[in-house]
């Protein structure tokens, strides 16, 4: 399986499984083509967030209809496809393990080289992606394809919390922070179900906090005294890095002082106070982190992305900080086989050697590894 020149516009194929969304999507070089996502979100609900053994089966379940629908979408054939690339990591083992069998057997039964790429890098290329009706991609409206110079990556999902100097794409990204125990994401469904609020917790807080009063109490800001903060000169262990834990325990034992008292639980307000205890923190780091390490772009991604307070504050902050911020269309934030096919398509185009089919999924595959 060789690799096609570096100079054509490839038409790449990508698959996502790392966690409740079966997605595939098609692109050729930067133009989406395709881009179909089946979600099991409906049948983790009870249980009050993702059981890894259901997402797994939901995989297996979707991916043939789900690959289908998307070939047909892209009015192509998997004969026409240059090359398939597939998330290898990070993300849940047994999710993992699917789309990377997927991928695998297209790729024998093709004949076509495979790449194994990073679910988190990903998330950046789709700034590179053109809609496919003649607009511009996120960063293209700026003449050319190519990521800006100077440019970090903001990502906020369930799974993850993180912010990325990207110098390069396909070969130079650098982790800056990062959460040390919970994501904003999982911390939004641990919330959500002390206040009786259901999965996901995301959307049902932040709509619920539109009603309440963010002052009404003042939640813990998880790592930024001195000793974790330090100084730019002297930066401490954990300048950039979020924790979201301490911030779950505080609510918890709020509701338990109302309910102590006999008194009626303030959810609303409660679900505004936590829910700018964590966007201040995430946006205030991640501004700090984009000074002082001369980033002047900043892309926005992953499913809390869709959170309109993260949104409002991060565009805030950023502009006071002479930072243009950049969120791509909500369906391209989430997990999906666009931006998996995406970053794919730009290790072809630069001349990045397959990954073959040697590889194994990673469920804690490094940022710093762009690809297996």
């Amino acid at each position: 399986m060789n690799h096609i020149p570096h100079s054509s516009q490839p038409l790449v194929l990508g698959i996502e499984s790392s966690c409740d969304e079966t997605g595939v999507g098609i692109v050729r070089g930067t133009r989406l083509l395709a881009n179909t996502v089946s979600s099991s979100m409906d049948e983790h609900v009870r249980f009050g967030g993702v059981i890894p053994e259901i997402a797994s089966r939901a995989h297996l379940d979707a991916f043939v209809p789900t690959l289908r629908e998307a070939v047909a979408a892209a009015d192509v054939t998997l004969a026409d496809l240059d090359a398939i690339a597939v998330t290898s990591g990070p993300g849940l083992a047994g999710a993992l393990m699917v789309g990377v069998c997927a991928a695998k057997a297209l790729a024998v039964a093709t004949g076509k080289p495979l790449y194994a790429i990073n679910h988190l890098v990903a998330h950046v290329g789709v700034g590179l992606l053109e809609p496919g009706d003649g607009a511009p991609g996120v960063f293209a409206a700026d003449g050319g394809n190519a990521l800006p110079d100077n440019l970090g990556a903001l990502l906020v999902s369930g799974g993850h919390t993180e912010i990325l100097r990207i110098r390069s794409i396909t070969d130079d990204v650098e982790l800056l922070g990062s959460t040390i125990d919970d994501a904003a994401g999982e911390a939004y469904d641990k919330v959500a179900r002390l206040l009786g609020l259901g999965y996901p917790g995301g959307p049902a807080i932040d709509k619920l906090a539109r009603t309440g009063n963010a002052k009404a109490i003042r939640f813990p800001r998880g790592l930024t005294q001195t000793k974790y903060m330090g100084t730019a000169e002297e930066p401490g262990p954990h300048r950039y890095d979020w924790s979201f834990s301490g911030l779950k325990t505080a609510v918890a034992r709020c509701v338990e002082q109302f309910e102590a008292r006999g008194e009626e639980v303030p959810v609303a307000d409660i679900a505004a106070a936590f829910q700018e205890a964590v966007v201040d923190v995430i946006t205030s780091k991640a501004v700090l982190a984009c000074r002082e390490h001369g980033i002047t772009e900043l892309l926005l991604g992953g499913g809390v992305a869709a959170n309109s307070r993260l949104r409002q504050l991060t565009e805030q902050r950023c502009r006071a900080a002479g930072i243009r911020l950049t969120v791509p269309p909500l369906a391209l934030c989430t997990d999906n086989g666009a931006m998996v096919a995406a970053l794919g398509a730009q290790l072809v185009m630069a001349g990045t050697a397959p990954s073959g089919i040697g590889f194994a999924p990673d469920s804690s595959m490094p940022v710093t590894s762009v690809s297996a």
